[in-house]
């Protein structure tokens, strides 16, 4: 188990998503609304286009807290707000998520982590946090 500090970051992580990623996480998650795979379903309800799976982006943003303790096992809570979709342009490079994370305390051997996801320059997800065993 790592070490942990309070105010120390975490490594950031870059986690790409095309057109492809979303089709199969729909397939995975058995979420087959249009806007997640049709630009002209999602400019129905006012999107700009086709937007990944809110629970995708957030499941991906997990990354930077496990990829950090070595073991999911440990985390003990997650929590998200979403704030903006991540949309997902009909190219071979789509788009990229941006994860960093900040340990903000450390008590009674849980640390919280402060979570940001940014593509672009638009934050996707806000109040994002997640606690972790470090005992």
């Amino acid at each position: 188990m790592p070490e942990f500090t309070v105010g120390q970051e975490l490594p950031e992580l870059r986690v790409p998503v095309t057109r492809s990623t979303v089709v199969r996480y729909s397939g995975a998650s058995t979420d087959f609304n249009e806007i997640h795979f049709s630009d002209r379903h999602a400019r129905a309800i006012g999107l700009p286009g086709v937007v990944a799976h809110g629970m995708w982006t957030m499941g991906a943003g997990l990354k930077v807290v496990t990829d950090a303790v070595g073991d999911p096992s440990r985390v003990l809570s997650y929590f998200v707000r979403f704030t903006r979709p991540v949309l997902v342009p009909d190219t071979d490079e789509g788009a990229e998520v941006i994860y960093s994370a900040k340990v903000t305390e450390i008590a009674e051997g849980v640390a919280k982590i402060a979570i940001t996801a940014t593509c672009g320059d638009e934050a996707v997800l806000g109040a994002a946090r997640a606690e972790v065993s470090v005992v």
